[in-house]
């Protein structure tokens, strides 16, 4: 005990010293558990609360109040403003409630942000292209689509939206390039759409008069897909060109490859009419064109006159050619032998009764017609997205797809 006493002595020191180091240790231990409690404790704190803060704004935004529901995400942004999906989803809603200043601003909020991932940062910055594109800034779209594609290539969206802008301002070029770079990371077979694009590109030089160039233009489109737009576009040249032999075989090969297009080839074979600024070339054209239609009224293909789209066209160039009496026989008679007629053809033939003063078959016709009717009486329609017209269109105006118009031929 003595030789104990005596050497605590000699190293009192050490001995305070491994006493106080116990001490500091054991309470270090218990501070940085309780620490570690309560920093949990307010961790789930904060997740219940921003919980059910997700919960209130996804009720609001099922029952259509985007307001609300941004003043949700605005309360969980007040409790933490780490949590970097609340940024997102902020952005997201003030873009789609037409706020797209404040959507710009949080996405460049968070693109400026140090301490994120460069995955969040490349979202952040797909979202900021989202914005300007869903704005209306064309520009600031275009050149930061193009920032999101420099840093990932393999992104289908972004150059798909890069393809809809230039097609939108009609940059064929442009339109052209990016939809070769998606034919090469999409699933999807984009050749008639890039057939579509060459083809406008070769319209272009067509109505400027340089017929061989287009002529190359169109080729090249072929070589993609050979496209209505293609074959209608080739027709055109063929009788601007005066090759009246190539014109009708390829009209017949249109009319029996796509009977349905029939009234777009005489509308389109109009247009050129129209465009043409050279009177000499306009009259020659004219000569020609009333060669083809002549041919086409003379066709006897009983295939070919089963198609309610032939059947209309006919009609149509003979009432142009004030031949109301011939139109009236030509769908009288087809009518009698196709009893399941099309809005239109009902109406088509209302129109020549009334031209030709036979009002009460006129009526009598009229409310067989409005009976049936149970949809709008445009000739076309979008298979994509329902959109109306009577106009030509080989690429909705309205979800801007390409090759989805529909025919209003069955009741």
């Amino acid at each position: 005990m003595e030789l104990l006493l005596l050497w605590i002595q000699n190293h009192l020191l050490s001995v305070i010293a491994l006493i106080v180091t116990t001490v500091l240790i054991f309470h270090y231990v218990i501070e940085k558990d309780y620490a570690i409690k309560l920093s949990k404790k307010y961790r789930n704190s904060i997740y219940e609360a921003q919980s059910k803060i997700f919960l209130n704004a996804t009720q609001h935004l099922i029952v259509g109040n985007r307001d609300m529901a941004i003043k949700e995400f605005l309360n969980a942004m007040d409790i933490n403003r780490e949590t970097l999906e609340i940024y997102f989803a902020l952005g997201g809603l003030f873009r789609s409630n037409g706020e797209i200043e404040k959507a710009i601003s949080i996405h460049r909020s968070l693109i400026a942000r140090e301490n994120i991932s460069d995955s969040t940062r490349l979202r952040a910055l797909k979202e900021l292209a989202i914005d300007f594109d869903k704005g209306g800034f064309i520009d600031h779209a275009i050149d930061t689509y193009k920032d999101v594609h420099k840093i990932n290539k393999d992104q289908p969206d972004v150059l798909l939206a890069l393809c809809r802008i230039h097609e939108d301002i009609e940059n064929w070029d442009e339109a052209y390039k990016y939809r070769i770079m998606l034919s090469k990371v999409s699933n999807e077979n984009q050749s008639e759409t890039i057939s579509h694009i060459l083809v406008q590109k070769a319209k272009k030089l067509f109505y400027k008069g340089n017929y061989h160039e287009c002529m190359e233009s169109l080729e090249d489109a072929f070589k993609f897909a050979p496209s209505v737009s293609a074959k209608i576009l080739q027709l055109k040249l063929y009788i601007i060109q005066g090759s009246i032999e190539d014109a009708k075989a390829s009209l017949l090969e249109i009319l029996k490859e796509h009977p349905m297009y029939a009234s777009f080839v005489f509308v389109s074979l109009n247009e050129s009419i129209t465009n043409s600024k050279e009177p000499q070339t306009k009259e020659m054209y004219n000569l020609r064109l009333k060669t083809i239609k002549e041919m086409f009224l003379s066709l006897d293909d009983k295939d070919l006159l089963n198609s309610p789209s032939i059947i209309l066209s006919k009609i149509r160039l003979l009432k142009d050619e004030q031949k109301i009496e011939e139109a009236y026989r030509i769908l009288k008679n087809w009518m009698d032998l196709n009893k399941n007629h099309s809005e239109a053809i009902k109406a088509e033939f209302v129109k020549i009764l009334i031209s030709l003063g036979r009002y009460e078959e006129a009526m009598t016709h009229t409310m067989e017609l409005l009976d049936k009717i149970y949809q709008s009486l445009t000739r076309h329609y979008c298979g994509q997205c329902g959109y109306n017209s009577d106009s030509i269109f080989w690429r909705c105006p309205q979800c801007r797809e390409w090759e989805t118009i529909q025919f209003r031929w069955k009741i």
